[in-house]
């Protein structure tokens, strides 16, 4: 049996070919530590542009061509970054926006309008703050630069100064800056073209309509939607539009679903074949089986965001960002309208604008819509969207030229700063309330989406712990699984660190990789008739290399059960019922492996330490307005299991 330290970060989980849903969390990670690479190539630019600017610009304008017989593309660097890396990373925000209407927050409609209307208002109050600062000017043109957020780097300022226990939050964060991104590149595309043409875009046009036919009959192989969309992207840069919006585009149309067991099955037998011949053919066809049974936006987040994060975004700072700040530059910026109205559209009207729009929205429908988390959560996430630097350094350098530009880059890097500022000051004060008044205005009173769609009924399932308790913790397990081995220990000291909880098994024997694990199932219910469920469980658990009937039989005798019922119980399948009532109600609430735990019917993602549980079951308690009960000090680890 694996050996378990209960302070690691237990995140292993098995499934039919594995835990393929890509939750919130891990794009958050990516998020998150590519906002320090950002930061350092934004620094190496303004670095490099003020000692050699010469060498800088150099680089960049630099003319790079694709010719293919008489017809030709030719751009310089910089262009081809902007107009052709970056199609990449609005791809990756078109697919996560996807995925969260999908399978994510925004499944459950409603959810969407207030998000929708908040990043909307978030857009159309700098928008008039920036005109305000302009008008009758010819630096008016520039408006568009003050719309969007820098989802990188918004992310990962809320990572640092915001408060860690929230999913929701950045949930909120993330749907209002993609939202707010959408309209960002919708502007783009139609008030900042050169020479459009109209030809050019019916044909783009045309492309997109032959790509969601072929979806509709269910064509799958990559490299055509690639062909197709390298098409698009070509009739669109010779449009005269930003051909970036063909990326968003073709994330939009990229669906996202969990695996079936069908799917998952078919990879786990595909599998096998190859393990028990391992030929190059059955490798091909194991390879192939994993990829299908991912979604095509799964396979595309994980193809191409590391790269998006990592290399893409970067590389734009390095090419953008690159100004020179001297005493001219800062006399200008002083009373520079561009300047002023980026800032003060960034700094100010990004977060009355979110909040503004999110309190109306919520006033006039009667509570009926309502922000996700509290209203200082809700500032937080306006001020944290005014971290505009991505897409408002890629609308500027379509906006304004010369001088301008250089007044509204350093405009947007004072924003930067002075969001980030900003966003500190308001979880900082959020800090200093009680527990209770924290947790009102960082979670509000919004519900989150209930994903498990069976609940938990004490009259029928096995309960550990307080049958009435505030906060429960669902497993779905298989008593062969060898996570599920190592996430017992950690179950265990939870209830004992908390008094006000309860736990609750749910089976998953998951028969194509485990053998055994039917019968433990069963066992474990036929002990369970005898009032011996929760014994004959940590038996089970604590022997998963002797799961054999002789095995169960042996550890039945040693709880002292009745052996006659006990293996008429095993014989009659008496428990396969019950049993199988556990498996629906695990499909149905998108469960593909083992182990996976809901707390408060809500599915805990990431790691199960005792750290990441402890953590999720104090979020949820805080969500109830309630504080939890300890049994001891929970800063004091030890081994030791609860009572039954």
């Amino acid at each position: 049996m694996t050996s378990h330290n209960p302070h690691r970060g237990w995140s292993g989980r098995t499934a039919w070919v594995g835990r393929f849903n890509a939750p919130l969390r891990s794009f958050l990670r990516t998020e998150t530590g590519s906002a320090r690479v950002v930061l350092v190539a934004a620094v190496v630019a303004l670095v490099w542009a003020n000692l050699h600017l010469r060498s800088y610009e150099s680089l960049w304008s630099t003319s790079f061509s694709v010719q293919l017989g008489d017809w030709r593309v030719s751009h310089d660097l910089r262009t081809w970054v902007n107009s052709g890396l970056m199609t990449f990373f609005f791809l990756v925000a078109g697919l996560e926006l996807r995925r969260d209407f999908d399978i994510g927050e925004l499944r459950e409609r409603r959810r969407l309008t207030l998000p929708m209307l908040a990043g909307l208002g978030g857009v159309l109050l700098p928008i008039a703050i920036y005109l305000a600062f302009n008008a009758g000017r010819t630096t008016a043109a520039g408006w568009g630069a003050v719309m969007a957020t820098d989802t990188a780097l918004a992310l990962g300022a809320l990572a640092v100064f915001g408060p860690r226990f929230s999913d929701r939050l950045r949930g909120f964060l993330l749907t209002v800056s993609v939202v707010d991104d959408v309209v960002a590149i919708a502007v783009l595309a139609i008030a900042y073209p050169e020479h459009p043409s109209a030809t050019t875009l019916l044909a783009a046009a045309g492309i997109f309509g032959v790509v969601l036919l072929i979806r509709a009959y269910g064509v799958r192989y990559g490299p055509v939607y690639a062909l197709l969309g390298l098409a698009a992207w070509l009739a669109v840069s010779e449009s005269g539009v930003d051909p970036v919006a063909v990326g968003l585009v073709m994330g939009l149309l990229t669906y996202a679903y969990a695996p079936g067991r069908t799917e998952l099955q078919r990879a786990s037998d595909l599998f096998r074949l190859f393990r028990e011949q391992p030929t190059p053919q059955l490798a091909r066809s194991a390879r192939a089986g994993l990829a299908s049974a991912l979604s095509p936006n799964e396979r595309l987040q994980l193809l191409y965001h590391p790269w998006a994060s990592y290399v893409v975004v970067p590389l734009f700072a390095l090419a953008n960002v690159g100004i020179v700040i001297d005493g001219e530059l800062l006399a200008r910026a002083v009373t520079s309208p561009v300047t002023l109205g980026i800032v003060v559209g960034y700094v100010v009207g990004k977060p009355a604008g979110i909040v503004a729009t999110s309190w109306l929205v919520t006033r006039l429908s009667r509570n009926r819509f309502r922000p996700p988390v509290g209203w200082v959560a809700v500032a937080g996430v306006g001020t944290v969207s005014g971290i505009g630097f991505t897409v408002a350094l890629l609308i500027a350098t379509h906006a304004v030229s010369g001088p301008t530009l250089e007044e509204a880059k350093l405009g947007i890097l004072v924003a930067t700063v002075g969001s980030s500022v900003v966003t500190w000051l308001v979880f900082r004060s959020a800090a200093r309330l009680s527990p209770a008044r924290r947790a009102r205005a960082l979670l509000g009173a919004a519900e989150g989406i209930v994903d498990l769609m069976v609940p938990v009924d004490p009259e029928r399932d096995h309960v550990r712990g307080p049958r009435e308790a505030p906060v429960t913790v669902v497993e779905y397990g298989d008593f062969e699984c060898p996570y599920c081995g190592q996430a017992e220990p950690v179950v265990r000291e939870l209830l004992t660190d908390f008094a006000n909880i309860r736990y609750v098994w749910r089976h998953l024997p998951l028969t194509d990789v485990h053998p055994h694990a039917q019968l433990a199932a069963e066992a474990a219910e036929a002990a369970g008739e005898q009032s011996a469920f929760w014994e004959m469980h940590d038996l089970l658990l604590a022997h998963q290399d002797a799961l054999k009937p002789t095995d169960v039989l042996s550890y039945a005798e040693r709880l002292g059960l009745d052996l006659d019922r006990f293996r008429e119980h095993l014989a009659e399948l008496k428990g396969a019922d019950r049993i199988a009532e556990d498996i629906d109600s695990a499909d149905l609430s998108g469960v593909t492996g083992t182990p996976t735990f809901f707390i408060n019917g809500r599915r805990h993602h990431g790691a199960y330490d005792i750290a990441a549980l402890s953590a999720a079951v104090k979020a949820a308690f805080a969500s109830a307005k309630l504080r939890p009960a300890y049994r001891r000090d929970p800063g004091h680890r030890r081994e030791g299991g609860p009572e039954s």
